[in-house]
């Protein structure tokens, strides 16, 4: 199974990206897909996820800005970030597979049994 994240770059601030993650090995048309990030120094964080059915559930510090969306046909999962901020800078990436015990808990890094390598994200001010 192999996830591979594409759409970073570098951007100003207020301006927007949208990320692209493919899956391939195995569909997750019936799982939870997510995107953290990680941003220099620190550790990687929660972002947004979204399950089978397109529910959507995202971190307080990008709701309102980011939509993150998914096609089942394609197995891709998408991450429109808009309003962008210096502070989103950070290395994103996306997640499948999530695990029965942490179907509750779908924001937690150890959620996932797979992960891509991850795109950098860069916000000027």
């Amino acid at each position: 199974v192999q996830l591979q994240a594409f759409g970073g770059g570098l951007v100003q601030a207020g301006g927007s990206l949208r990320l692209s993650c493919a899956a391939s090995g195995r569909s997750f048309s019936t799982n939870t897909m997510a995107w953290f990030r990680q941003a220099p120094g620190k550790e990687r964080e929660f972002v947004a996820w979204i399950n089978w059915s397109g529910s959507a559930y995202y971190a307080d510090s990008v709701k309102g800005r980011f939509t993150v969306s998914r096609d089942n046909a394609k197995n891709t999962v998408s991450l429109q970030m808009n309003s962008l901020k210096p502070e989103d800078t950070a290395v994103y990436f996306c997640a499948a597979g999530l695990k029965l015990a942490y179907r509750n808990e779908a924001y937690r890094n150890e959620a996932y049994n797979y992960w891509g390598r991850g795109t950098q994200v860069t916000v000027s001010s």
